[in-house]
């Protein structure tokens, strides 16, 4: 295993990046790797070709071993929406989903609804947008034939808690929006049936580098409507139309992007290296000093307080009047975070140092300087 000192090296950027949720910079690493991939397929030699296409079955491992599974159940995306919309465009029944999900979720569900018609949406408005398993408990109907959630809900950090979900669901299928939490937190996803995720945030692998999981039971229940040739059983096939492969492979389009599936191994195999374990300590550590120095200033915390509600998250809720104002305090000192509806949404990775949180508390203090109570 490697050391967290040597991961903590591949952060290189400057003081003041707080939004690894929005989108995680690339490692020197993984920009490393992918420069010499690059180099590798500017020869056109097969051998060059073949030797960064294993990047593709290395990919797929590497997901399967953080998952607790096998590489088989895993299929390359272009994003996670795709790997959603795979997973939701082949079901049949109802499927439960909160209003307050990342569109990736919502706009999946209400277009296949609309498109098929094999499925039937039954929304649920949980307090705070947190899917709780006590939310889904008093919701759940003999209708209902899938529960999808976030790991980790985008605008508020609430880490969802998937092994309770799987206790008060029985047999319905679990899908999982992943992006806000893989590889950056420890979950129990083999009590999920689809897990789908991005390298583009906290992995830092960039664009393109999603992926899907399916369980043995996902696999037998959802059809692959969304299946290309790449996703059909042997070699390619003209003047007749092969089934999909049996494996996860079935749900995808066509062939993956090598150097994205590049980059994603490049970033998984670090995070395997260090340990998610070590990394989930360490962001949960980053996040309780922002809640600490917003609570010092008196700026309200949206975010659960718990260590294992929530995760590298932070949302402030300054209020209507006072977002802006908050924004631009924060952009003044250099910080970099997101701001939405009202929202300010602060992120931190293990790398965030004690530059950036300096940063933050001086831009906290002035804002609350000019603050009318």
């Amino acid at each position: 295993m490697a050391d967290l000192e040597s991961f903590l090296a591949s952060f290189d950027g400057e003081p003041g990046y707080l939004d690894w949720a929005a989108f995680g910079p690339l490692s020197s690493v993984v920009r490393a790797d992918a420069h010499a991939d690059t180099e590798l397929l500017g020869s056109g030699r097969t051998s060059s070709v073949d030797l960064v296409s294993e990047h593709l079955v290395e990919a797929c491992e590497l997901v399967a071993e953080l998952i607790g599974s096998d590489a088989a159940q895993v299929a390359l995306q272009p994003s996670t929406t795709y790997g959603l919309m795979q997973a939701v465009y082949g079901l049949a029944g109802g499927l439960m989903i909160s209003r307050a999900e990342f569109p990736g979720l919502t706009v999946a569900a209400t277009r296949a609804a609309d498109a098929l018609g094999s499925i039937e949406v039954h929304w649920i408005d949980p307090d705070d947008g947190f899917v709780t398993p006590e939310a889904v408990r008093g919701a759940l109907t003999d209708d209902i034939r899938a529960v999808a959630v976030s790991l980790v809900d985008f605008r508020t950090g609430y880490r969802a808690d998937l092994t309770a979900l799987r206790d008060v669901i029985g047999d319905r299928l679990l899908i999982v929006d992943a992006m806000q939490g893989f590889g950056a937190i420890e979950a129990d996803y083999t009590a999920a049936d689809v897990v789908c995720g991005n390298g583009y945030t906290w992995l830092r692998a960039g664009r393109g580098t999603g992926f899907a999981w399916f369980s043995e039971r996902a696999l037998e229940r959802i059809s692959p409507v969304l299946s290309g040739f790449a996703g059909s059983t042997g070699d390619l096939t003209v003047d007749a139309v092969p089934p999909p492969d049996a494996s996860a492979q079935a749900f995808t389009v066509a062939g993956a992007d090598l150097l994205a599936a590049a980059r994603l191994a490049t970033a998984l195999r670090d995070v395997r290296d260090v340990g998610v374990g070590v990394i989930d300590e360490e962001i949960s550590d980053r996040a309780r000093d922002v809640v600490h120095i917003a609570d010092r200033y008196e700026v309200p915390v949206l975010t659960p307080r718990e260590p294992h509600r929530h995760a590298g998250i932070v949302t402030l809720a300054p209020g209507p009047r006072d977002a802006g104002p908050l924004a631009a305090s924060l952009a003044n000192h250099g910080l970099t975070v997101t701001t939405r509806s009202d929202l300010v949404r602060v992120s931190p990775h293990v790398a965030t140092d004690a530059d950036t949180l300096r940063l933050f508390g001086d831009a906290l203090a002035e804002f609350s300087s000019t603050r009318v109570w």
